[in-house]
Protein backbone atom coordinates (compact mmCIF):
# COMPACT_ATOMS: atom_id res chain seq x y z
CA UNK A 1 0.00 0.00 0.00
CA UNK A 2 1.47 3.39 -0.98
CA UNK A 3 1.47 6.56 1.12
CA UNK A 4 -1.76 7.89 -0.35
CA UNK A 5 -3.74 4.68 0.17
CA UNK A 6 -2.38 4.32 3.70
CA UNK A 7 -3.38 7.84 4.68
CA UNK A 8 -6.76 7.47 3.02
CA UNK A 9 -7.48 4.34 5.04
CA UNK A 10 -6.54 6.18 8.22
CA UNK A 11 -8.66 9.12 7.20
CA UNK A 12 -11.70 6.96 6.50
CA UNK A 13 -11.33 5.12 9.83
CA UNK A 14 -12.01 8.37 11.62
CA UNK A 15 -9.37 7.70 14.26
CA UNK A 16 -8.76 11.04 15.95
CA UNK A 17 -5.28 10.03 17.04
CA UNK A 18 -4.17 9.59 13.42
CA UNK A 19 -3.43 12.48 11.06
CA UNK A 20 -6.40 13.36 8.85
CA UNK A 21 -6.04 13.57 5.12
CA UNK A 22 -7.07 16.92 3.71
CA UNK A 23 -8.01 17.90 0.16
CA UNK A 24 -4.58 19.51 -0.31
CA UNK A 25 -2.82 16.39 1.02
CA UNK A 26 -4.52 14.19 -1.55
CA UNK A 27 -3.87 16.66 -4.37
CA UNK A 28 -0.19 17.03 -3.44
CA UNK A 29 0.38 13.28 -3.33
CA UNK A 30 -1.46 12.64 -6.61
CA UNK A 31 0.41 15.51 -8.20
CA UNK A 32 3.79 14.11 -7.12
CA UNK A 33 2.89 10.55 -8.17
CA UNK A 34 1.65 11.68 -11.57
CA UNK A 35 4.72 13.83 -12.20
CA UNK A 36 6.95 10.88 -11.30
CA UNK A 37 5.08 8.53 -13.66
CA UNK A 38 5.31 10.96 -16.59
CA UNK A 39 9.01 11.45 -15.87
CA UNK A 40 9.53 7.69 -16.14
CA UNK A 41 7.61 7.60 -19.42
CA UNK A 42 10.00 10.22 -20.77
CA UNK A 43 13.09 8.38 -19.48
CA UNK A 44 11.97 4.98 -20.80
CA UNK A 45 11.18 6.41 -24.24
CA UNK A 46 14.72 7.84 -24.42
CA UNK A 47 16.25 4.48 -23.45
CA UNK A 48 14.03 2.80 -26.04
CA UNK A 49 15.23 5.15 -28.79
CA UNK A 50 18.88 4.61 -27.83
CA UNK A 51 18.34 0.84 -27.77
CA UNK A 52 16.97 0.74 -31.34
CA UNK A 53 19.74 3.00 -32.63
CA UNK A 54 22.41 0.78 -31.06
CA UNK A 55 20.68 -2.34 -32.40
CA UNK A 56 20.73 -0.84 -35.89
CA UNK A 57 24.42 -0.01 -35.62
CA UNK A 58 25.18 -3.57 -34.50
CA UNK A 59 23.42 -5.06 -37.53
CA UNK A 60 25.72 -7.52 -39.36
CA UNK A 61 27.61 -6.13 -42.34
CA UNK A 62 26.19 -8.93 -44.49
CA UNK A 63 22.67 -7.59 -43.91
CA UNK A 64 23.75 -4.07 -44.85
CA UNK A 65 25.49 -5.33 -47.99
CA UNK A 66 22.38 -7.28 -48.99
CA UNK A 67 20.25 -4.16 -48.73
CA UNK A 68 22.74 -2.21 -50.84
CA UNK A 69 23.00 -4.89 -53.52
CA UNK A 70 19.27 -5.35 -53.83
CA UNK A 71 18.66 -1.59 -53.96
CA UNK A 72 16.79 -1.12 -50.69
CA UNK A 73 19.35 0.76 -48.60
CA UNK A 74 18.47 4.31 -49.72
CA UNK A 75 14.73 3.78 -49.21
CA UNK A 76 15.26 2.41 -45.71
CA UNK A 77 17.65 5.24 -44.85
CA UNK A 78 14.95 7.77 -45.76
CA UNK A 79 12.34 5.82 -43.81
CA UNK A 80 14.49 5.60 -40.69
CA UNK A 81 15.32 9.29 -40.96
CA UNK A 82 11.61 10.16 -40.97
CA UNK A 83 10.96 7.62 -38.23
CA UNK A 84 13.54 9.14 -35.89
CA UNK A 85 12.15 12.62 -36.54
CA UNK A 86 8.68 11.39 -35.51
CA UNK A 87 10.14 9.73 -32.40
CA UNK A 88 11.94 12.99 -31.56
CA UNK A 89 8.59 14.80 -31.77
CA UNK A 90 7.08 12.31 -29.32
CA UNK A 91 10.02 12.80 -26.96
CA UNK A 92 9.41 16.55 -27.03
CA UNK A 93 5.72 15.94 -26.28
CA UNK A 94 6.63 13.65 -23.37
CA UNK A 95 8.95 16.32 -22.01
CA UNK A 96 6.29 19.02 -22.34
CA UNK A 97 3.74 16.76 -20.63
CA UNK A 98 6.15 16.23 -17.76
CA UNK A 99 6.79 19.97 -17.51
CA UNK A 100 3.07 20.79 -17.58
CA UNK A 101 2.24 18.29 -14.85
CA UNK A 102 5.06 19.55 -12.65
CA UNK A 103 3.85 23.16 -12.91
CA UNK A 104 0.08 22.62 -12.80
CA UNK A 105 -1.63 24.07 -9.75
CA UNK A 106 -5.26 22.94 -9.93
CA UNK A 107 -7.04 19.61 -9.91
CA UNK A 108 -8.73 20.28 -13.25
CA UNK A 109 -5.43 21.15 -14.93
CA UNK A 110 -3.78 18.06 -13.48
CA UNK A 111 -6.65 15.87 -14.72
CA UNK A 112 -6.36 17.43 -18.17
CA UNK A 113 -2.57 16.85 -18.20
CA UNK A 114 -3.06 13.19 -17.25
CA UNK A 115 -5.57 12.67 -20.08
CA UNK A 116 -3.24 14.40 -22.52
CA UNK A 117 -0.28 12.27 -21.43
CA UNK A 118 -2.24 9.01 -21.74
CA UNK A 119 -3.34 9.97 -25.25
CA UNK A 120 0.21 10.85 -26.26
CA UNK A 121 1.54 7.51 -25.00
CA UNK A 122 -1.28 5.65 -26.78
CA UNK A 123 -0.45 7.41 -30.07
CA UNK A 124 3.24 6.67 -29.51
CA UNK A 125 2.58 2.95 -29.04
CA UNK A 126 0.20 2.78 -32.03
CA UNK A 127 2.70 4.59 -34.25
CA UNK A 128 5.58 2.29 -33.31
CA UNK A 129 3.61 -0.93 -33.76
CA UNK A 130 1.99 0.13 -37.05
CA UNK A 131 5.22 1.56 -38.51
CA UNK A 132 7.12 -1.60 -37.55
CA UNK A 133 4.50 -3.82 -39.19
CA UNK A 134 4.40 -1.67 -42.34
CA UNK A 135 8.16 -1.61 -42.83
CA UNK A 136 8.36 -5.40 -42.39
CA UNK A 137 5.59 -5.87 -44.95
CA UNK A 138 7.25 -3.43 -47.35
CA UNK A 139 10.67 -5.10 -47.07
CA UNK A 140 9.26 -8.55 -47.71
CA UNK A 141 7.09 -7.41 -50.60
CA UNK A 142 10.17 -5.77 -52.11
CA UNK A 143 12.18 -8.95 -51.58
CA UNK A 144 9.41 -10.95 -53.24
CA UNK A 145 9.45 -8.76 -56.34
CA UNK A 146 13.23 -9.23 -56.45
CA UNK A 147 13.24 -12.90 -55.42
CA UNK A 148 15.42 -13.99 -58.35
CA UNK A 149 18.02 -11.34 -57.54
CA UNK A 150 17.73 -12.14 -53.83
CA UNK A 151 18.31 -15.82 -54.56
CA UNK A 152 21.38 -15.02 -56.68
CA UNK A 153 22.90 -12.76 -54.01
CA UNK A 154 22.33 -15.19 -51.13
CA UNK A 155 23.63 -18.31 -52.86
CA UNK A 156 26.84 -16.44 -53.63
CA UNK A 157 27.25 -15.47 -49.98
CA UNK A 158 26.15 -18.78 -48.43
CA UNK A 159 27.37 -22.15 -49.60
CA UNK A 160 24.50 -23.85 -47.78
CA UNK A 161 22.02 -22.30 -50.24
CA UNK A 162 23.85 -23.59 -53.33
CA UNK A 163 21.99 -26.38 -55.06
CA UNK A 164 18.68 -25.43 -53.41
CA UNK A 165 15.96 -24.87 -56.05
CA UNK A 166 14.70 -21.29 -56.22
CA UNK A 167 11.12 -22.42 -55.50
CA UNK A 168 12.21 -24.16 -52.30
CA UNK A 169 14.42 -21.24 -51.31
CA UNK A 170 11.59 -18.74 -51.86
CA UNK A 171 9.08 -20.76 -49.82
CA UNK A 172 11.43 -21.33 -46.88
CA UNK A 173 12.79 -17.77 -46.90
CA UNK A 174 9.42 -16.00 -46.82
CA UNK A 175 7.83 -18.42 -44.34
CA UNK A 176 10.79 -17.78 -42.04
CA UNK A 177 10.47 -14.03 -42.59
CA UNK A 178 6.76 -14.20 -41.76
CA UNK A 179 7.35 -16.13 -38.52
CA UNK A 180 10.20 -13.89 -37.41
CA UNK A 181 8.15 -10.80 -38.23
CA UNK A 182 5.20 -12.02 -36.15
CA UNK A 183 7.47 -12.86 -33.22
CA UNK A 184 9.14 -9.45 -33.44
CA UNK A 185 5.84 -7.55 -33.51
CA UNK A 186 4.60 -9.74 -30.66
CA UNK A 187 7.69 -8.82 -28.63
CA UNK A 188 7.13 -5.12 -29.30
CA UNK A 189 3.46 -5.38 -28.26
CA UNK A 190 4.38 -7.30 -25.11
CA UNK A 191 7.02 -4.73 -24.19
CA UNK A 192 4.59 -1.83 -24.58
CA UNK A 193 1.82 -3.66 -22.74
CA UNK A 194 4.05 -4.42 -19.76
CA UNK A 195 6.08 -1.21 -19.49
CA UNK A 196 3.81 1.55 -20.74
CA UNK A 197 0.67 -0.37 -19.75
CA UNK A 198 1.68 -0.35 -16.08
CA UNK A 199 2.45 3.38 -16.15
CA UNK A 200 -0.79 4.22 -17.96
CA UNK A 201 -2.84 2.20 -15.47
CA UNK A 202 -1.23 4.14 -12.63
CA UNK A 203 -2.07 7.41 -14.35
CA UNK A 204 -5.64 6.21 -14.86
CA UNK A 205 -5.87 5.37 -11.16
CA UNK A 206 -4.59 8.84 -10.23
CA UNK A 207 -7.13 10.40 -12.57
CA UNK A 208 -9.90 8.47 -10.82
CA UNK A 209 -8.70 9.67 -7.42
CA UNK A 210 -8.57 13.26 -8.65
CA UNK A 211 -12.08 12.95 -10.01
CA UNK A 212 -13.30 11.84 -6.57
CA UNK A 213 -11.86 14.83 -4.73
CA UNK A 214 -13.01 17.20 -7.46
CA UNK A 215 -16.58 16.03 -6.96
Amino acid sequence: MDELELLKSKWQDGNQELPKLSYNDIYRMLHNKSASIVKWIFIISIFELVFWIILGLLSPESNKELLVQIGLQNTLTIFYGIHYVVIAVFLVLFYLNQKNIKTTDTVKNLMYSIIKTRKTVSYFVIYNVVSTALILVYINLYFFTKKDQLYTILIKENEAYQGVPIETFTSVFFIAQFIVGLLFIGFVLLFYRIVYGILLRKLKHNYGELKKIEL
